[in-house]
């Protein structure tokens, strides 16, 4: 059974497909299984000869707000316990997390390395997942009104996967400084440092994205698939050696912490007082005036 919350569209007369992730309630953001519905549909679309692009966009105006963080633990399975008659937050073995980190990142890997060429339709929000999605397509238009950035190194930690890919994209300052920070920026701070292909008005991403994808596809498809191949070997020995097993390694370790008493521990908080108020409590943790 499809996920609904994942959508396909494919038209061999153009070679142009059209995955939206469809969950607006949650602005865009994905669970496990819209994240298999999504690798799934992908394979569908390597093997098929006659596609030649992949437009990857967000239903409602948002791209997406990468991982649903409303039960962080629910990424690993059984993310509960009955104690004394009550569900407790049960953190997840070390074990665990490697072996699902692993797969999880293997979505991305395979994205960053797709044979189809793969254009976003950037709007609203790309956050997380979202924000690597973004910036691991061939091209992406965004709007200049976007928020981008890893907002979830607030509770998580700043030691998440894909450290190569946001070195290699973003440059080191930056990398850092979203990292360290949890800061959202808006892409019209960031036009000038040629991250995105094109950064345009909201209203002209889609005809923009649109328009990226039927150029493309007017390349040969032999030649975009050998191409793509080509371009990830020479990222692959200059900026992304040991990236496949770094990235779930990272985030294994990186998000199994101890929080000390003036520390800000999301799942600790949402546990106690939901999802909701947790992230009002965090984004009150980390507001620092500046002078």
């Amino acid at each position: 059974m499809t996920d609904s919350r994942v959508l396909l569209e494919q038209d061999q007369h153009t070679g142009i497909a059209r995955v939206t992730i469809n969950n607006t309630e949650r602005r865009n953001s994905y669970d496990p299984a819209m994240r298999q519905q999504m690798a799934e549909y992908l394979d569908q679309l390597a093997m098929d000869d006659d596609i030649k692009v992949v437009l990857l966009r967000g239903a409602g105006g948002i791209f997406s707000a990468g991982a649903d963080m409303g039960n962080a633990y629910a990424w690993y399975g059984d993310g509960t316990q009955r104690t004394n008659g009550k569900d407790a937050i049960r953190r997840p073995s070390q074990r665990r997390r490697l072996s699902v980190d692993r797969k999880t990142f293997q979505f991305y890997h395979d994205y960053l390395g797709y044979p189809k060429v793969t254009v976003a339709e950037v709007r609203g929000y790309a956050l997380g997942g979202g924000f690597e999605l973004a910036l691991m397509s061939d091209i992406s238009v965004v709007a200049s009104d976007t928020v981008v950035g890893m907002p979830a190194t607030r509770f998580l930690g700043p030691a998440l996967g894909g450290l190569h890919m946001f070195f290699h994209r973003l440059g080191p300052v930056l990398a850092r400084r979203l990292l360290l920070t949890g800061d959202t920026l808006q892409v019209s701070e960031l036009e000038q440092q040629g991250i995105f292909t094109e950064v345009v008005a909201d209203e002209q991403v889609a005809g923009r994205a649109d328009w990226w994808a039927r150029k493309i596809a007017r390349m040969p498809a032999d030649g975009i698939v050998i191409a793509k191949e080509a371009f990830r070997l020479v990222e692959q020995t200059q900026a992304y050696q040991g990236e496949e097993v770094s990235a779930y390694l990272f985030h294994a370790y990186g998000t199994n912490l101890q929080f000390g008493e003036d520390e800000f521990n999301f799942v600790k908080t949402r546990a106690e007082q939901g999802t909701k108020r947790a992230f009002e409590l965090r984004d009150a943790h980390f507001d620092v005036p500046e002078p």
